[in-house]
C-alpha cells in the first residue's frame, strides 16, 4: 500500500510514538508484507527467526522489536509490538469508512456497465466499461475492476485477509488495507469470495474464469487465461502463472507458485510449488501418471500379501 502523500521517518515514528534509527527526513512511501516490499516501504518483523530476512529485504524501513545494527541506506522503527504498530498504520492511512449508500458516491462505473439490483459497491471502487454485475454482489472499498468483467450473483470481492497472530488471550487480527484488482474480461461465478491484500493487491489477470464457489486468499496473483473450477480453495500469497487449470475442489497451500499451463486434477491438494506444463493429481499433488501408478500398486497389496503368505 502506497501512502497518498509521502511521509518522513519522523512523521511515522510520531504516529506510533516510538523511537527510530535514521534521518528525520528519511522518505517513507508505503507499507507492505515482506514478499511484495519495495524500496520506500515499511515491513514489520517480530520474531528473531525472520530478522535477517526483513533487514535484507527490499524494504528500506524495518519496524522491529529489537535494537539491531541498521543496514546501510535503511532506517529502523523500534517497537515493542511491531504487529500492533503495523495495524496502527493501516488504521491511520486506510481507515474504515462506513457506507452511506448501496453504491458509494466516490465509486466510478464505466460506460455501458450494468449493475443489477441489490449490488453493494463501496468507497473508491473503480469499475470499467461493459461490465455486468449480477444481483447481491458485494464489492468492498478500493476494489479495481477492468473492462468487460462479469461477476455473478452473491460473490464478494474485497473481504478481509485471513491473517491472525496467536496470543495467549486469543487470536489478534492483522488488519487488511490492500485491494482486489480484477483485469479485463475476467468472469467470476456465483458465491465466490476474493480476499483483499493485507497491504498489497489480490489480482486476477486478463481473461481468467472462475467457476461458482471459488475462494481466493489475500495477496494471491492468478495469471492470464486461467480456469478455476467449482469449490477450489486458494490460500494467501499464491502465484498462479498464466493458463493454469485447477479442477473442482482443489486445495492450494499458501505462499507457493504453480507454473504456467499446469493442470491440477479434481480433489488434489497442492502442498508445494509445482512446475508448469505438467498434469498433477492427488494429495499431496504429484505428476498424475506417477500418482495413478501408485494407486494401482496400492490395490495390488492384498494380492501381494496373499502370495507372500502362500510361500
Amino acid at each position: 500500500m502506497k501512502f497518498s502523500t509521502p511521509q518522513t521517518l519522523k512523521q511515522i515514528a510520531n504516529i506510533l510514538e516510538i523511537n527510530f534509527v535514521g534521518a528525520d527526513n528519511f522518505p517513507v512511501l508505503g507499507m507492505n508484507e515482506i514478499h511484495v516490499v519495495e524500496p520506500g516501504d515499511i515491513v514489520f518483523v517480530d520474531h528473531p527467526k525472520y530478522y535477517d530476512k526483513a533487514l535484507n529485504s527490499k524494504a528500506t524501513i524495518i519496524l522491529i522489536n529489537k535494537k539491531v545494527d541498521c543496514p546501510e541506506g535503511k532506517a529502523l522503527l523500534i517497537s515493542e509490538e511491531p504487529f500492533n504498530d503495523f495495524n496502527k498504520l493501516t488504521k491511520h492511512f486506510r481507515p474504515f469508512v462506513s457506507a452511506k449508500a448501496s453504491i458509494a458516491s466516490s465509486a466510478s462505473i464505466g460506460k455501458d456497465s450494468i449493475i443489477q439490483p441489490n449490488v453493494f459497491i463501496g468507497n473508491h471502487v473503480t469499475i470499467g466499461k461493459g461490465c455486468l454485475i449480477h444481483p447481491n454482489v458485494t464489492i468492498y472499498d478500493h476494489c479495481v475492476i477492468g473492462d468487460h468483467v462479469q461477476i455473478h450473483a452473491g460473490s464478494v470481492l474485497g473481504s478481509d485477509a485471513f491473517y491472525y497472530k496467536n496470543r495467549p488471550e486469543g487470536f489478534d487480527k492483522l488488519l487488511s488495507g490492500g485491494r482486489v484488482v480484477i483485469e479485463d474480461r475476467v468472469e467470476i461465478g456465483s458465491l465466490c469470495t476474493i480476499d483483499k491484500g493485507v497491504t498489497g493487491d489480490t489480482t486476477i489477470k486478463e481473461g481468467s474464469k472462475l467457476d461458482n464457489q471459488v475462494h481466493v486468499g489475500h495477496d494471491t496473483v492468478i495469471g492470464k487465461k486461467c480456469l478455476i473450477a467449482s469449490q477450489t480453495g486458494i490460500a494467501g500469497c499464491v502465484v498462479i502463472e498464466d493458463e493454469v487449470t485447477l479442477w473442482g475442489q482443489v486445495g492450494v497451500i499458501s505462499a507457493i507458485t504453480i507454473g504456467k499451463k499446469a493442470i491440477i486434477l479434481a480433489q488434489s491438494g497442492v502442498s508445494k510449488s509445482l512446475e508448469g506444463g505438467k498434469t498433477y493429481f492427488g494429495s499431496p499433488a504429484e505428476e498424475a501418471r506417477d500418482k495413478l501408478k501408485q494407486l494401482a500398486n496400492v490395490k495390488r497389496i492384498p494380492e501381494i500379501l496373499k502370495q507372500i503368505n502362500q510361500q
